[in-house]
């Protein structure tokens, strides 16, 4: 079928960093994007779990996954952010970034958010302790 594209949550590539084998083939099989901001939050938790080099490793590596968003996409992220919110689902600003791109795109949002579970586009993998 051929590699598939996804837009790489930040929840999704912490798992995959973390050993999670469910993330496993969209990373080695297929081929992402992600924002800086998911870098940013990336880099945050690999530097406070693993240390400096490690957060420098993954966020050189994972670097050239980035895509450029422009104005547009921050303002309708964030009218995408306030609807969902006001539907119950509270979730971050670059998530609602990622959300509304992996629309754009038409690409697959790739998370095991729970906040994301039901909403469309998404591919939605669990943790390896969740039942």
């Amino acid at each position: 079928m051929g590699l598939m594209p996804y837009f790489y949550d930040t929840y999704a590539v912490l798992e995959y960093i973390n050993g999670n084998e469910q993330y496993l083939k969209y990373f080695k099989d297929n081929y992402g994007f992600l924002t800086v901001l998911n870098l940013m939050e990336i880099y945050y938790a690999l530097l406070s779990q693993y240390g400096e080099k490690a957060a420098e490793e993954v966020y050189s590596a994972a670097a050239k996954f980035a895509y450029e968003f422009n104005g547009d996409d921050v303002k309708e992220a964030m009218k995408l952010r306030l609807k969902l919110r006001r539907n119950g689902l509270n979730i971050s600003y670059a998530d609602a970034l990622g959300y509304h791109l992996s629309l754009r795109l038409k690409v697959k949002f790739l998370t095991g958010d729970i906040a994301f579970k039901r909403l469309e586009n998404v591919e939605y993998v669990k943790k390896k302790r969740e039942a």
